[in-house]
């Protein structure tokens, strides 16, 4: 039967459309969607479970985005062939969309949910990553499972000062604004990105422009979802509520939750506290009373303590520590703490410690990026890891974690546009988060600038970053600057900013109230910023400028340029002479073609100078050209019987033949008779002689000419060759002789 499909076009305003498809493909999922935008399609489906598992007081959601080769016709890597485990990009794809989805699902609703987004077809003037938002709320528009409202997702760049929704990649590396924006038709939910320094109001006119693009998708998926017929939302069976043991605990718990926030004590001590008081509520009730609603005590208990420590920042204006709303907690930082590395730092910020490296290498050392949509290398990349000691947490190792991810890439998006675009290595950053309580990818931007900073790095400016929070109850509101973990959890509103002295960076915002106004938004971002330059003097206090050098155990690295005929000679027949040439100068060397010029660009890394200097000598020798009657020093290197093989002093290695008729203006019978090995002597450089080939230089040119010098009449080579033909024929007759006297006897 051929199935009866639906469609829906949006219009993006400048030419370009996306339009939504269903009812083709995936039909036995809750909800199928395919969203195309010029050849780049992608299939989202979503499943939800009809039951929720016992025990479960949270929503199990699954978002998977996956890139399939074959979308841009081309074969996985690896042995195999096949995709495996998700790549980086994948991944940071799988949170931006998770993070604006979950929120709108029912609070009470816990069965197992799956959405899965796949690109199906790739167009390399549309990126898929800013369609996945999009494509996943659609399929479960068209679903009949519980969910607030649609959303969407887009990408906004600044172009030559002009917004652009949804850019090519092209196009992006021309931007100074690169962010991700999630959102529903009436609220901001998400914000994520990366900016050339800009200011707090270019990022909220950002912000507006995305919003509008996205409040025209969210109506075209109602649209969709009414013209194949909308589904009735399917009952499930909610959370058990009972609100007067809800009141009951509340009355027990706030006031003394209250006074306990307010006494500013630490991480460890205030949560001693809290789970006192929990455990004297929990004792009032009989073991039957737990047994029946047990679950629900410390459901309510966290609601009371929830509301307790908002009001007070709300009434009083203090905080879970002691501090005031836009109060930065004790900073200490220092570089320079590893001995061996390339560069290091810490950077403490309250109960939050972060240890940065710097490793510094060449271009074998890059990070590759593989992907069906994106080919290329990272020569600046930064990881982070967050071990469970730096929460007072013994759990088990899984490897690198989605959450880890996603707060390296932000710390490296901060990071990357003040790394000189001429920085001759590959630089790798890695953070070791030591505590956390509350922003430490914040503190791994801090110590990444150190660190780099530490290593020789000769960044543009020091970056500093700043996490901020916001409670508010509709009519009051207060922004917590530099906020605690307890404090991002109980917020309304978490959002990291980066930058310079001079702008922003990096940003990462998840809203979590509604309709938050502009007002707000960008008040919470100048706090943001007066903050963000407290940090960054506490930076600079420590280290002011970026090392002139890097340090003595730390590999150096020149660049030289030479022509593409010359690669091959330098390399050697089956990289022999390279290969002799870094084990004698102890350096690494590394070449690679320019694809625009087709030159050599050749690396070369070392700990001693000593050896770079032989390598760039080595180098220099073979690109050198003498200019044709120029006078140079060389050096005897080797007699024959025809002259002398001499080298140039300015290029040991670039040998030349002084014949034996240009020693001197008297006939030379003995090349000794005039030069030895060792010798250092003057001589003019000629060219080419046409007549042999080869390279002419003279002594005998730069000397005097004797008084009634006359010259020798040059060889006469075709008398030479009949006199050796006339020696060869009585040569013959002479050996005829003996035969003919044979003969006669």
């Amino acid at each position: 039967m051929i199935p009866k499909v639906f469609n829906q076009v949006i219009e993006l305003g400048d030419g370009r459309t996306i339009t939504l498809e269903t009812g083709k493909l995936a039909k036995q999922a809750d909800g199928s969607v395919v969203v195309r935008m010029g050849d780049t399609m992608l299939l989202a489906t979503v499943v939800s479970a009809r039951t929720a598992n016992p025990g479960i007081d949270f929503l199990p959601l699954t978002v998977d985005y996956r890139e399939k080769f074959a979308a841009a016709g081309r074969y996985p890597g690896g042995f195999m062939k096949r995709e495996a485990r998700p790549s980086n990009e994948e991944i940071l794809t799988m949170r931006l969309v998770d993070r604006v989805l979950r929120p709108l699902f029912p609070k009470d609703y816990h069965a197992e949910t799956q959405v899965m987004i796949q690109l199906m077809s790739h167009d390399e003037e549309v990126m898929p990553d800013a369609l996945a938002g999009l494509a996943a709320s659609a399929a479960i528009q068209l679903s009949d499972i519980p969910f607030e409202t649609p959303i969407s997702e887009v990408r906004v760049a600044r172009i030559n000062g002009e917004f652009v929704i949804n850019p090519s990649y092209a196009q992006l590396q021309e931007a100074d604004i690169d962010m991700m924006i999630g959102a529903s038709a009436d609220s901001v939910a998400m914000v994520e990105g990366e900016m050339k320094e800009i200011s707090e109001e270019e990022m909220a006119d950002a912000i507006k422009f995305a919003h509008e693009a996205i409040k025209v998708q969210c109506a075209a998926q109602v649209a969709l979802a009414e013209a194949a017929g909308k589904k009735e939302t399917r009952e499930y069976e909610g959370e058990r509520e009972d609100e007067e043991l809800a009141q009951k605990i509340h009355d027990a718990a706030y006031q003394k939750c209250y006074d306990i926030a307010k006494k500013g004590t630490s991480k460890q001590e205030r949560g001693l506290a809290f789970s006192e008081v929990k455990e004297e509520i929990t004792a009032t009730f009989t073991e039957e009373e737990l047994e029946d609603f047990g679950d629900l005590v410390g459901k309510y208990f966290n609601k009371a303590q929830k509301a307790a420590v908002r009001d007070l920042t709300l009434n009083e204006g203090l905080r879970l520590d002691g501090r005031k709303t836009t109060d930065i907690r004790p900073i200490w930082c220092e570089v320079d703490y590893l001995p061996r590395t390339h560069g290091s730092s810490i950077f403490t910020r309250g109960e939050t410690q972060a240890l940065a490296t710097v490793t510094l290498g060449t271009s074998r050392d890059a990070n590759m990026v593989d992907s069906p949509t994106l080919q290329g290398e990272e020569k600046f990349y930064l990881h982070y890891n967050f071990p469970p000691f730096s929460t007072g947490e013994a759990r088990p190792l899984r490897g690198t974690s989605r959450r880890e991810i996603g707060h390296g890439n932000l710390a490296q998006r901060a990071l990357k546009g003040m790394i000189p675009e001429d920085c001759p290595y590959t630089v790798r950053v890695v953070s070791e988060v030591l505590e956390s309580n509350g922003s430490s990818s914040m503190a791994t931007v801090c110590s990444g600038t150190m660190a780099l900073m530490d290593a020789g790095v000769q960044m543009k400016k020091p970056v500093s970053g700043i996490a901020m929070g916001l409670i508010s109850d509709g009519d009051r509101y207060a922004v917590l600057s530099d906020i605690l973990g307890d404090e991002d959890h109980l917020g309304d509103m978490d959002f990291k900013v980066t930058g310079t002295a001079d702008g922003i960076t990096a940003c990462q915002m998840d809203i979590k109230i509604k309709g938050l106004s502009y007002e707000i938004l960008v008040n919470a971002l100048k706090q943001a910023r007066d903050g963000r330059l407290h940090i960054l003097e506490k930076l600079t206090d420590t280290i002011e400028t970026p090392n002139e050098d890097v340090k003595a155990h730390a590999p150096k690295m020149v660049n030289r340029v030479i022509p593409n005929d010359l690669i091959g000679a330098f390399i050697g027949p089956g990289g022999k002479h390279i290969q002799e040439l870094q084990k004698e100068t102890e350096t690494t060397i590394v070449i690679n073609e320019d694809p625009v010029t087709e030159e050599g660009i050749v690396e070369i890394l070392g700990t001693n100078q000593e050896g770079i200097d032989k390598v760039i000598a080595r180098i220099d020798s073979m690109m050198f050209k003498p200019e044709k009657g120029s006078v140079y020093e060389v050096k005897v290197i080797k007699i024959l019987d025809f002259g002398a093989v001499v080298e140039y002093t300015e290029a040991p290695g670039n040998e030349v033949l002084l014949h034996v008729s240009e020693l001197a203006w008297e006939r030379t019978n003995n090349v000794t008779d005039v030069v030895n090995i060792g010798d250092v002597i003057d001589v003019k450089y000629f060219g080419v002689d046409p007549k042999t080939r080869k390279e002419k230089v003279s002594r005998k040119a730069l000397l005097p000419k004797p008084e009634g010098y006359v010259a020798r009449p040059p060889r006469d080579n075709n008398r030479d060759n009949r006199g050796r033909d006339n020696r060869n024929r009585d040569n013959r007759r002479d050996d005829r002789k003996p035969r003919q006297d044979k003969k006669e006897s």
